[in-house]
């Protein structure tokens, strides 16, 4: 057994063998660029090497054309098209935020005044030659960038839009007046930008001779107006997704001509119906939106609550009741074209919120107006169409050729209904009792008709109606001879029991316009709200209420009316050619979508601090 010394020494000794194995080993230095452990000898060797690569690099540098002295600014403006679409938000809010900081230039400017209507620059110009200049003409436009080709340092191609119109802006260092430098005003310009430009027009001269040159807008000036944070949509890509472009209206019509084109056509049709009323002796009038009783319509109304008087209200779901109110105060014409509210489902045909136009006529009949419709709708597809012959695709991809010039054809509900069922219908005064309720269901089974719950009457005649008169209609045509149970606000037929005096007109399957002589007896009035009031107890909740204030009106005289309304956007959908109702409305109604709480705001990602504000109610 060894004693305590023993062990000292052979620890001792242990150390100094350690020592000197270490002492052998080469010593190891830090290569600062790879982050290694190398040798002397062999982090010299690599020092001499980057030295070599670095002098080469240098003598071609010097070697490069003076074009390519800053790569880095041509690729990084290159490069920006390739950005995934947040990290070129983040790249372009900060350059904004730097550009508000400096006001060099400011991004937001108050005031651009304009001075030339780009949409006249063919009408104006188009005569110009291949390299004529209008340099006498200045013009100060404003317009959104779409596209941006350059041609060295000096020259810039802008494809621009303003109301629809799109062309080109040719900008020039030669010909710029700003003291700006060309370079600084035109680097800060990306596609989706608003600009405003002063030039002049001219058309352009390539050297191809074949080439006419484009006609452009010559750039002396150029300011940003508001810069676009966000990548639009490429030409190549487009912005197709339609759920999408619903939610997105303003990129839509951005972006897509078609879209834009739709709503001008919605537009013009506006116009024209103001236009021919106005010129036909018609008042344009503003009735209630927000009413106790929501009547004039066979629909179920939305609900809304006021708050100071404690009532609850409805929105309007049609405009007829008060426009007849003002014919009883006495104005013979009257007309409103206006918002609707129902609260329904959405499909390709119907929208909650929808534009409609009701005109009413005192003196006139269902026979009347029949030729006032005639005459409104074949003047306005011939003036917005420029031909009253249309086309119509529908979601099957059914072309239908669409000859809108009258006369149009008329349908008389019950014998065409008797030939499509191979019976003889039972008297139109018996048409609302439970009799002709089991004679109809009847009727459904035989043609194996589905008609949804509630059963009543009207619902399930609307439904043979529906599958074997409106299918036949695709030119323009009249539907008439409807039951009084179906027609509430019409006045009875003159010759026909239990009938009205009532038309609905169809183009392409699609109602687009509902008439009849107005019924003016406030007796007769009373039993048929009194019938849709038994309607609404068997489950009808769109059956119409019981409106007192409209009878007691009409207690002081309705003079024979004749009236119709028209579903304003029905009429866009045949006339721009789309068959869903959302492709007409500027802003269709659209399902909620979970939005992302965490999705970063451009004021987050520059550091904008909010201002204070103290808001006013209204006086």
């Amino acid at each position: 057994m060894s004693g305590p010394g023993e062990a000292v020494q052979a620890v001792t000794d242990k150390v100094k063998e350690l020592t000197t194995q270490d002492a052998d080993k080469p010593k190891l230095l830090l290569d600062e660029v790879t982050g290694e452990q190398v040798s002397k000898s062999e982090l010299k060797k690599r020092q001499k090497q980057r030295e070599k690569a670095a002098e080469k690099a240098e003598k071609e540098a010097a070697r490069a054309p003076p074009a390519a002295s800053n790569p880095k600014k041509r690729s990084a403006e290159e490069d920006e098209g390739k950005l995934e679409p947040h990290q070129y938000f983040e790249m372009r809010s900060r350059a904004v935020k730097r550009m508000k900081d400096t006001q060099s230039p400011n991004p937001y400017p108050h005031k651009f005044s304009i001075t030339y209507d780009l949409t006249r620059l063919v009408e104006d110009y188009g005569h110009l030659k291949k390299g004529e200049l209008a340099e006498d003409k200045p013009v100060a436009i404003m317009a959104r960038v779409y596209n941006i080709r350059e041609s060295g340092e000096n020259l810039r191609f802008y494809q621009v839009g303003y109301d629809g119109f799109k062309c080109q802006v040719m900008a020039q260092s030669q010909k710029s007046t700003s003291i700006v430098p060309f370079a600084d005003q035109h680097s800060i310009i990306r596609r989706g930008d608003w600009i405003g430009v002063k030039g002049f027009p001219g058309r352009t001269s390539p050297k191809a001779a074949d080439n006419p040159g484009e006609l452009s807008i010559f750039c002396q000036d150029l300011q940003l107006l508001a810069p676009c944070l966000r990548q639009i949509p490429s030409e190549h890509y487009g912005f197709k997704d339609a759920e999408e472009r619903h939610r997105k209206r303003y990129l839509d019509i951005m972006i897509n001509e078609r879209s834009m084109k739709t709503l001008i056509v919605a537009d013009e049709i506006d116009w024209y119906i103001r236009n021919y009323f106005r010129s036909n002796g018609f008042r344009h009038m503003n009735t209630p939106i927000l009413n106790k009783n929501a009547g004039g319509a066979t629909a179920r109304p939305f609900e809304t609550h006021h708050n100071d008087l404690n009532m609850t209200l409805s929105l309007r779901i049609a405009t007829e009741l008060p426009l007849k109110m003002l014919i009883v105060g006495g104005f013979p014409k009257v007309y409103e074209i206006g918002r609707i509210f129902r609260n329904e489902g959405a499909d390709l045909t119907h929208n909650p919120e929808f534009t409609s136009c009701e005109y009413y006529e005192a003196g006139a009949d269902v026979n009347d107006v029949m030729d006032r419709t005639e005459e409104l709708v074949e003047g306005m597809v011939q003036k917005v169409c420029g031909s009253l012959n249309t086309e119509f695709h529908t979601q099957h991809d059914e072309v239908y050729q669409v000859n809108w010039a009258k006369p149009w054809k008329r349908i008389e509900m019950i014998p065409a209904l008797e030939e499509a069922c191979g019976e003889k219908f039972p008297p139109g005064e018996t048409m609302h009792t439970d009799e002709f309720n089991e004679f109809l269901k009847r009727m459904l089974k035989k043609t194996k008709v589905e008609c949804t719950p509630p059963l009543t009457n009207a619902r399930m005649l609307d439904k043979l109606v529906g599958e074997f008169i409106e299918e036949k209609c695709i030119n323009p045509t009249f539907i008439t001879g409807h039951p009084q149970m179906m027609s509430p606000l019409a006045k009875y037929h003159r010759s026909e029991k239990g009938l009205c005096e009532r038309f609905e007109a169809f183009v392409c399957k699609k109602e687009i316009v509902n008439a009849y002589t107005e019924l003016n007896d406030p007796f007769d009035q009373r039993l048929r709200f009194e019938e849709q009031a038994r309607q609404k107890g068997q489950g009808d909740d769109e059956a119409q209420t019981l409106d007192e204030p409209f009878l007691e009106a009409m207690e002081y005289g309705l003079p024979p009316t004749g009236g119709w309304g028209m579903g304003i956007d029905r009429m866009v959908m045949f006339l721009a050619d789309h068959y869903s109702i959302k492709e007409v409305l500027t802003f269709p109604f659209m399902k909620d979508v979970v939005d992302n709480k965490d999705k970063v705001r451009a004021a987050e990602i520059v550091d904008v601090e909010p201002m204070e504000a103290q808001g006013v109610g209204h006086k």
